[in-house]
């Protein structure tokens, strides 16, 4: 059975959350006191593997509602969900009630009201399956006409217990049914069926984390006692116990014992592996566990008795910590792990996992490999549903996996509870963030789709490369390697940040900068600087028609081609253009020199910039007549000093 759909009703902050659906991998996105918590405490009470936590209780009621239910008879259904069959299933359920036209969907319900009741509603249509079971009797057309008014199959049954003397055929049907329905009915007996194979939900939060040390006196006390779900930790530690196949009780009266030695080492060894397979923080660690007598001089409860304790050993340092004293993500991932391992050992495969906002402590790279351990080792057995508001738990490749929690109020503010929007949208900033981060950063890793990226300042640099590239691949030439990744950063000043941000990916990056006036001294620090391999800064002056001084990558193209280029781009009459031979006063850069032409132009002329004479190129790759050649030379020199650098 796979979870489908699911309502939740009447359950502390969610009076009605309407009804969303489930993926394999569902994640909750919402900001703080949204209700996602509740959401996950509801879905747990269908079928909890923990009998404590399994029951509804009137104190998780709305409370701004308590007192009309208080008052009132009705019991109130708390969460309604739906499941889908899987082939197996739907084939048992057709052998039930005796044909395929008798079940009329995969689809299954089932609730849960404050009275802790389950409420089955089972895709058998009742009539069909009395029909189809009189008709395929071998009974005569009276014994058949007889029971053809049974109303559902109990009834069908009852009926033909209760025939006085009954006809070898009856007999024969009567035990055949029995057996096929031996709840009295199909309903009954189907409902039988699925509630052992209703999947079992785990909930697992951050509060749940193994400690550093354990007294086994105080284990031992609060286990008597019946108060072991208030000693912090003590789940863990007993799943810990019973991935060694030991108890408290058992290890408690081993003095010394190489057996356990041998055990506990097998499973520092297990636990080692799994960790760090999926633990990119720091790959010198290793787990390793000790139990021994208390030390007199420890505080309290440590102080007595025996202690166990599990320590990271740090290979890199040769040293050992507790578990407690390490970072609080790196605890909450071994926790986790150690955690599911017993809930696997015990409950088997038909989980589904609701896991409450898992990896809150951990770095944003760690959160992308508990994401990682998510999809690898959970899913391909699970369904997982989690919550989260952190952008890198978020997975920006299947965003439609997400469901949106918000506190919604009506128009007048009237206060409408938690509720999940089901298709990833939301006129709430805050709920928005972490999917619009998520997406953000995805699409800003993908502008870097190779191992070598070439940063240039802006778009129009960027079809100038392309351009240039498709003219000399058509005419057998140089152009850039496609190895080359071309980029936009926006500008010199935004080069250091770039290479900040993803650095880490280790890039190869070289830059190709425009060469103003105010640029010089910010393209001398860039190539002196440490972010870049010597010889991967190229300014547009060391390839412009003018050599070396001021230069855009517009003067890669040269003047002459240029202000042919932008003459066609603005349609520009023979009295608009610009003069063939440049002033002796004109700036160094063509750019500048268009720029402040266009000042002396009438307001019929569109304004010009620097974009849109480079994608009229683009669609013109032949505008620039006899003035391309020379500059294809100048490019093809660019690509070359560029291609030598791989």
């Amino acid at each position: 059975m796979r979870l489908t759909r699911a309502r939740i009703t009447n359950f502390k902050s969610v009076l009605d959350s309407e009804w969303f659906t489930f993926d394999d991998l569902t994640c909750l996105v919402g900001k703080n006191e949204s209700g996602k918590t509740a959401l996950l405490e509801a879905l747990e009470k269908l079928n909890s593997v923990r009998p404590e936590r399994a029951d509804l209780s009137e104190t998780s009621y709305p409370r701004m509602n308590w007192s009309e239910y208080e008052e009132s008879e009705d019991v109130d259904v708390a969460l309604t969900t739906e499941w889908e069959l899987d082939d197996d299933e739907y084939a048992e359920v057709m052998a039930m009630a005796g044909s395929a036209e008798a079940v009329t969907s995969r689809k299954v319900v089932v609730a849960k009201n404050y009275d802790n009741k389950l409420t089955w509603t089972v895709p058998v249509d009742l009539a069909e399956a009395v029909s189809h079971a009189v008709e395929n009797s071998g009974l005569s057309e009276q014994e058949k006409q007889e029971l053809s008014e049974a109303g559902d199959t109990a009834e069908l049954l009852a009926t033909l217990k209760n025939v006085g003397e009954p006809s070898p055929q009856q007999e024969a049907l009567l035990k055949e049914l029995t057996e096929r329905w031996p709840k009295g009915g199909v309903q009954s007996t189907v409902r039988g069926y699925l509630e052992d194979r209703l999947p079992k939900f785990v909930y697992y939060d951050q509060y749940d984390r193994l400690p550093g040390r354990v007294s086994l006196d105080q284990l031992l006390a609060a286990k008597a006692n019946g108060t072991l779900e208030q000693l912090t930790g003590s789940q863990v530690f007993l799943a810990l116990l019973s991935m060694v196949g030991s108890t408290p009780e058992a290890i408690n009266q081993i003095a010394t014992s190489e057996e356990l030695i041998s055990k506990l080492e097998g499973v520092q060894t297990r636990l080692s592996k799994k960790i760090f397979k999926y633990w990119s923080q720091n790959r010198h660690l290793k787990v390793r566990f000790r139990f021994d007598q208390a030390s007199p001089g420890d505080p309290a409860p440590f102080n007595s008795g025996k202690v166990f304790q599990t320590r990271i050993e740090n290979t890199r340092h040769e040293a050992t910590i507790r578990l407690d004293e390490r970072s609080t993500g790196f605890i909450w991932f071994f926790s986790f792990l150690v955690w599911f391992s017993e809930v696997q050992k015990q409950h088997g495969d038909n989980l589904v996992v609701l896991l409450d906002e898992p990896g809150l402590t951990l770095h944003a790279r760690a959160q992308e490999d508990l994401l990682r351990y998510i999809r690898e080792e959970l899913l391909p057995r699970y369904q997982v549903v989690y919550t989260t508001h952190s952008p890198f738990m978020v997975d920006a490749a299947n965003l439609l996996s997400c469901r949106t929690v918000e506190d919604a109020t009506g128009p007048n503010e009237e206060v409408l509870g938690t509720k999940v929007g089901d298709q990833v949208l939301s006129t709430d900033g805050d709920t928005l963030f972490p999917l619009q981060a998520a997406l953000g950063y995805d699409l800003t890793q993908t502008l870097f789709v190779g191992e070598h990226c070439l940063l240039v300042e802006g778009p129009s640099d960027l079809l100038y490369i392309q351009w240039a590239c498709d003219q000399l691949r058509q005419q057998g030439r140089t152009p850039l390697d496609s190895r080359w990744t071309v980029t936009p950063c926006g500008g010199i000043t935004k080069v250091p940040s770039f290479l900040a941000l993803f650095g880490g990916s280790k890039l190869h990056v070289a830059v190709l900068t425009d060469h103003g006036a105010g640029d010089k001294k910010k393209v001398r620090d860039l190539r002196e600087s440490d972010l870049l391999r010597d010889g991967h800064v190229f300014s547009a002056d060391m390839f412009a028609e003018g050599g070396p001084g001021e230069a855009d990558v517009e003067d890669i193209i040269g003047r002459d081609g240029y202000l042919q280029l932008v003459k066609a781009t603005y349609g520009l009459t023979v009295k608009q253009t610009l003069p063939k031979k440049a002033p002796a006063d004109a700036p160094g850069r063509v750019t500048v020199e268009v720029e402040d032409h266009f000042r002396t132009l009438p307001g019929a002329v569109d304004e010009y910039g620097h974009f849109g004479p480079s994608r009229y190129l683009i669609e013109h790759p032949d505008v620039l007549g006899t003035h391309a050649a020379d500059a294809l030379d100048r490019f093809e020199s660019l690509f070359k000093a560029l291609n030598a650098l791989l």
